[in-house]
């Protein structure tokens, strides 16, 4: 089962001058088509570290969606690491090029090389096409890479996964059940969420502590998450570890 990952892009987010949106709705894409995000990376506008990045992430065979640095300005780097990254050099790919001057004459503009540098992709690419403005974002093996705007990147991801991945909708199955535990102390629940793992290792527990507040008493979201089978059974025996530690609980 393939598995997806994020790299959101920028120093205006890690500097705090933009927030993030790629994130929460990379997650809602992907779980409305029974799909889930297995990990994310903010990285800023710096080639090297971004193409240490893209080696790491080529090699494990990942899909990966990116965010940002597609441009032509100097802190756009993303196609000039993911290309240093695979070894490939960067070249105008025609169906880029085709987008890019029917956009320009769409709005009267000039084909100048600076536009034409927005086709420059690692030689390899498939475009993905934007509905926004028709500048179009790439493809290279499972890396996408999108622009950072929104209103181009979102509906980009949703065409690549539909797609691409079609085979892939609704193919992770996983259920998820949890508990309220009033009151309750993680380090109390130590061993019940260990043996729990042991018994049950399609599953994984998690661990979710809420401090009190004026009117509101603290507990713990403990619950179990994976194969689905395996997730009920682990679930009942969570349950009765729980209760068997004297604390009070309901379901979430």
């Amino acid at each position: 089962m393939r598995t997806y990952g994020a790299i959101i892009i920028g120093d205006e987010i890690l500097r705090g001058k933009r927030e993030d949106k790629h994130l929460r709705k990379l997650i809602e894409i992907l779980a409305a088509r029974g799909l889930m995000l297995s990990w994310a990376e903010y990285l800023g506008d710096e080639r090297t570290r971004l193409i240490a990045a893209f080696q790491r992430s080529l090699e494990s065979g990942e899909v990966v969606f990116t965010f940002g640095g597609i441009g032509v300005t100097p802190d756009d780097h993303t196609r000039q690491a993911l290309a240093a990254a695979a070894g490939v050099p960067l070249c105008l790919h025609p169906e880029a090029e085709r987008e890019i001057r029917a956009r320009m004459a769409e709005i009267g503009q000039p084909v100048t090389p600076a536009r034409l540098e927005l086709g420059m992709f690692p030689a390899g690419s498939r475009i993905i096409p934007n509905p926004y403005n028709r500048i179009p974002g790439f493809s290279f093996r499972d890396h996408h890479c999108l622009p950072g705007f929104p209103q181009m990147a979102w509906p980009m991801a949703e065409w690549v996964l539909d797609t691409h991945y079609r085979s892939d909708h609704h193919a992770q199955r996983e259920a998820e059940a949890a508990l309220l535990v009033w009151e309750g102390l993680e380090g109390v629940m130590l061993d019940l969420m260990r043996r729990i793992e042991a018994d049950y290792p399609p599953v994984k527990v998690f661990s979710l502590p809420t401090l009190g507040s004026e009117g509101q008493r603290p507990y713990v979201e403990l619950g179990v998450r994976g194969e689905p089978a395996a997730v009920k059974e682990a679930f009942e025996a969570l349950k009765a570890g729980v209760a068997a530690l004297g604390y009070r609980f309901d379901p979430k």
